[in-house]
């Protein structure tokens, strides 16, 4: 069945480009989308899978048991043949590509923690019985929510590298232009995505080309400087805020094919890193505004450090 293609989707700009910068450094640690109901979280997911088709794409069920999670050893193999073999999980089965977990917030929490282990160290140990063995597994998690029906540990969340909140369009046209779109793909899905191919084609070209450029881009010392002095200037808890504003800005920076990452890539993607990390960050503000939150004195000296983050 083909997937609703992924350069056809409106109003999500925001979640697009976060997990286009997760394609392109899958290290950022995944994306977390959380918004109302019915306004596309699922379907802009699953336009991966068309648009990266070398990319595995494994879909989570919430109820999904630990062995088909982890995996386990195949009980036949075992009986008629004496020999132990493992069956692989879902888990390993998303090897270098995407792990999506629609309403996340309601899987439990030791399934959870072992997705986030294996997000951050890039694989899992599959213990059953008398086995004990490694399974490589790095994926971009992907997780999509509705907070009304549930939030995520704190500890959790932050696990996460990118955050994006997804509101309902209010505007006419745009929500006119949505609901058109859905119905020419139900009419004819194979005729839409093909109106669609030529674009989806570039898109991916354009992530394969940022991916291999990645490693070339330059951090300075400097912007290392002024996201470090953000990152405090916010109170963000921790050094993984720090160290994923480098990393996203980098992966902003490949994407517009550029040598060095700049404060403008940073101001893109700080939304991304601290909307879920800070108190005093508001997704829906910009830097300037959120920084009129601030008290007059942590405002006197976010002017001194921010490096134009502000």
């Amino acid at each position: 069945m083909k997937a609703f293609p992924f350069t056809a989707i409106s109003a999500q700009e925001d979640f697009k480009l976060a997990l286009i910068l997760c394609m392109i450094d899958p290290s950022l640690g995944g994306v977390l989308a959380l918004g109302d109901k019915g306004t596309g979280k699922t379907t802009t997911v699953r336009g991966l899978s068309n648009l990266m088709p070398d990319f595995p794409f494994v879909n989570l069920p919430i109820g999904a048991t630990e062995d088909r999670v982890l995996g386990t050893m195949k009980l036949d193999t075992l009986i008629n043949e004496k020999r132990t073999e493992v069956q692989k999980g879902l888990l390993a089965a998303a090897n270098h590509g995407v792990l999506y977990i629609d309403e996340v917030n309601l899987l439990n929490d030791y399934l959870m923690d072992v997705l986030l282990d294996a997000a951050s160290s890039g694989g899992y140990y599959l213990e059953r019985d008398h086995i004990s063995q490694w399974l490589e597994s790095k994926f971009c998690l992907v997780g999509t929510m509705n907070p009304e029906e549930g939030e995520l540990r704190p500890q959790l969340l932050d696990r996460f590298g990118l955050s994006v909140t997804i509101k309902t369009p209010m505007d006419k046209a745009i929500r006119m232009e949505i609901v058109n779109r859905r119905l020419l793909f139900d009419a004819d899905p194979a005729g839409f995505c093909e109106l669609y191919k030529e674009q989806e084609t570039l898109l991916s070209q354009r992530i394969v080309r940022a991916k291999s450029k990645l490693q070339y881009v330059i951090l300075s010392s400097v912007l290392h400087e002024a996201i470090t002095d953000t990152c405090i200037q916010y109170q963000v808890e921790g050094l993984r805020a720090d160290i994923l504003l480098m990393k996203a800005a980098r992966a902003h920076a490949a994407w517009y094919d550029k040598k060095e990452a700049d404060s403008d890539d940073v101001h893109k993607v700080m939304s991304f890193i601290l909307s879920h990390r800070s108190k005093n960050f508001s997704h829906n503000k910009t830097p300037q505004q959120n920084r009129e939150n601030q008290s007059p004195q942590e405002e006197k000296e976010g002017e001194t450090k921010s490096y134009n983050l502000a």
